[in-house]
Parts: C-alpha cells; structure tokens; sequence
C-alpha cells in the first residue's frame, strides 16, 4: 500500500509516498519552500499542489510543528502565528478533497522509529524519543503506542540551569552557538536525560535530529541508566510517520 506523508516545515514542505510495509519512500521526495507569510491559506496551497504532483487521490499524513489537538493547531512554531487555534485538519482536508490526518511533527518521527527504525525491538516498557535540532522534539510511547504532544524541550531544567527551558541547555542550536565540545554539550544532554528518567523511568532513550549522525561522538560521555541508541530515520521521519498514522483513517 502505497500512502502520501506531508511533512511541514518553516522553512520547507516536502511530501513523498511511502509503502506502508516497510517504511521506504517510494520515488524522489517533492519539496516546495514554506510560503512567507506561512498563513494557512497559503500552506494549504502547497498541500494541495504536493498531492497533485504525486496524483494521489488517498489518505494524507500531514505533520505540522505545533502542538495538535484533535486535528486543532494550538500552537505555532516557525509558522505564522495565524496557526494558532487553527482547524488545520479541516483546512487540509477542505482544500484537498482527502481523508487527513494532522499530527505534531516530532510524533510522526517517533512514529517512524517505533515502527520501522531504532524502536522496532523496544515495544514493551517506555521509548522516549528525543530531536535534538533549533530546539528539542519528543515523543514517548507506552508498549508502543504514542502519547502526542509531549513538549519535554519545554520543560524547565533543574540545576545548574535553574528554570531555563531545556532546549534553551541543550539544543543542538545552544551546541552550535556556544562552540562546544561534544563531550561538553554530551554532559548537558545527560543532566536532560537524567530528568526524563527521574520523570519517566524511560527504558531507552532514542536520539533523532542532525546529531544522530555524530551519536559516535557523544554517546559515550552518556551516564543513563536506561538504553540510549541512534534514531535510523533522518530528513525522512516525519513524511514516513505521517503516512504510518493516515493509514488509520476511516
């Protein structure tokens, strides 16, 4: 079964059909630049004109940075803040004739892992995945199935970094920005890690983003109890996430 996956971005919309056996993309992936300003009428347009450039007339994946509440937007992150409150599922759906599913971007990644990357053989217990890039995205899961819309790169770190927002510690951005060393920013993500595993009691931790190329270079100056491992999916998760989850619809 060959599903269209949509995954929107501030920068960029890129969508792709995926077979649903395997998680692979079939063909190159369409990508088309976000529209400034991102409003929801002019994104909608970039949806509409994915799905015509693949002839797809099925069910749609669609994944948006923002928190999503029964297909609502409630939030807005590097999209225009008409977003916010928004019926984006409706919207999509509206403008393209087609079933849609509409889900926050870091949970289609975790999505992706559990079901064909680094989640596959952690099906039982607690998977946290995290993506480390401009801020942090996260997804956990209970025996494999999805808790949307955690927003743990927002939660407040303790010491040595008392009420500053974790992402604003230990992004990949905050690497970058302040030069440093991989075991330096590997100390900060584990002071991270130790807080999700006081709050959680996670069995593995999976590492998404651009750093899970480099997962080599920091890993080792990890001190968690619980498993860590490198996400398999790349630019990729999102588009095969989001086709994973439009499979679902009625």
């Amino acid at each position: 079964m060959q599903v269209l996956g949509i995954d929107i971005g501030g920068s960029g919309i890129k969508g792709a059909l995926v077979d649903a056996e395997n998680g692979e993309l079939i063909g190159k992936r369409h990508r088309i630049a976000t529209p400034q300003p991102s409003t929801p009428p002019e994104v909608a347009k970039v949806v509409v004109e994915i799905v015509r450039h693949f002839e797809y007339t099925g069910p749609v994946g669609v994944t948006f940075p923002a928190i999503v509440q029964h297909g609502v937007t409630l939030s807005a992150a590097n999209v225009d803040n008409s977003w916010l409150g928004a019926p984006a599922q409706d919207i999509f759906r509206e403008a393209t004739g087609l079933p849609i599913n509409v889900l926050n971007d870091a949970d289609a990644a975790g999505v992706a892992e559990m079901t064909f990357g680094a989640g596959r053989e952690h099906q039982k217990g607690i998977a946290i995945l995290l993506t480390f890039g401009t801020g942090i995205g996260s997804a956990i899961f209970h025996d494999g199935k999805l808790l949307p819309n955690t927003e743990f790169g927002h939660v407040p770190m303790p010491t040595p970094m008392k009420g500053i927002d974790s992402e604003y510690y230990c992004s990949d951005k905050v690497r970058k920005d302040e030069d440093l060393k991989w075991p330096e920013w590997a100390k900060r993500v584990d002071h991270f890690l130790a807080l999700m595993e006081m709050l959680f009691s996670p069995d593995v931790f999976i590492i998404g983003g651009g750093v899970s190329k480099k997962f080599d270079k920091f890993a080792p100056h990890l001190r968690r109890k619980a498993k860590v491992v490198a996400a398999q999916f790349l630019n990729e998760a999102g588009i095969v996430g989001a086709a994973m989850t439009a499979r679902q619809i009625e």
